[in-house]
């Protein structure tokens, strides 16, 4: 009980420090708002918030599954002929190096000034498939050198191998690549709103822009608050059904 409640105190206490620091200081709304102001500012525009919050989260969620299909296709592809990861070695560490923010425009450009939200999805994959692609690796090179021996033993086939050894050894890198990935996806959905949230494709980025651009700063906070919320969600999600699934695969 202790451990549940710490968190929840602490984020009490910087609340409580951020309010009372604001009142004490005079600090102005449009410069910094209180939590107080952020929190009327988010009952005011809750139901827009809420709808711009379901685009974000949708092609972020889309983005996700895009590129867990690619990850996963080309990560048993490697486990199947280990040219392939070699081959692909330079393109994912590209992928993991380029900052989102840097191919938004070019992107956006590709998918159609018109349909902003193809890019949005496309970028949420950019930046998501590095780490399901790694933890898959990196799981299905993780099997027990034990089995693997006695899998030659019999003369399982590389399919054989991969279904019944390989993948199962790494389910539990591939459910952790996606939590970490889901988050990410979040991230690029929003960096990628930035540049090209426009028109039918206006997520909790291009409120967050609206706002500040306006000096509705309370009004943007509580967009950020949205998300934050959101994304504490969905890693929360992630994480229950990773510990269900692991526990009704290990209970086969």
């Amino acid at each position: 009980m202790t451990r549940r409640l710490a968190p929840i105190l602490f984020v009490a206490f910087l609340l409580a420090a951020w309010e009372g620091a604001c009142r004490a200081l005079h600090v102005p709304a449009y410069l910094l708002p209180a939590p107080s102001q952020v929190a009327r500012a988010l009952v005011e525009a809750g139901p827009l918030l809420a709808l711009s919050a379901w685009g974000t989260l949708s092609t972020a969620l889309a983005g996700l599954a895009l590129a867990a299909v690619v990850a996963l296709a080309l990560a048993f592809c490697a486990a199947l002929k280990p040219i392939v990861e070699d081959a692909f070695a330079p393109v994912a560490a590209i992928l993991q190096v380029t900052p989102v923010i840097a191919i938004a425009p070019l992107v956006t450009i590709w998918a159609g000034i018109d349909h902003p939200g193809r890019a949005v999805t496309a970028l949420a994959a950019v930046i998501a498939f590095f780490p399901i692609y790694s933890g898959a690796i990196a799981g299905l090179k993780a099997a027990d050198p034990d089995l693997s021996r006695l899998f030659d033993l019999y003369g399982a086939t590389p399919w054989q191998r991969l279904w019944r050894l390989r993948l199962p050894s790494a389910l539990p890198a591939i459910l952790e690549g996606l939590k970490v990935a889901a988050g990410l996806a979040l991230v690029g959905a929003v960096a990628a709103e930035f540049v090209a949230g426009s028109g039918s494709s206006q997520g909790l980025a291009w409120r967050m822009l609206e706002s500040f651009n306006r000096l509705q700063t309370a009004r943007g906070f509580a967009a950020l608050a949205v998300l934050a919320a959101m994304g504490v969600a969905l890693h929360a999600a992630l994480a229950a059904a990773e510990a269900r699934l692991l526990a009704w695969w290990r209970g086969r």
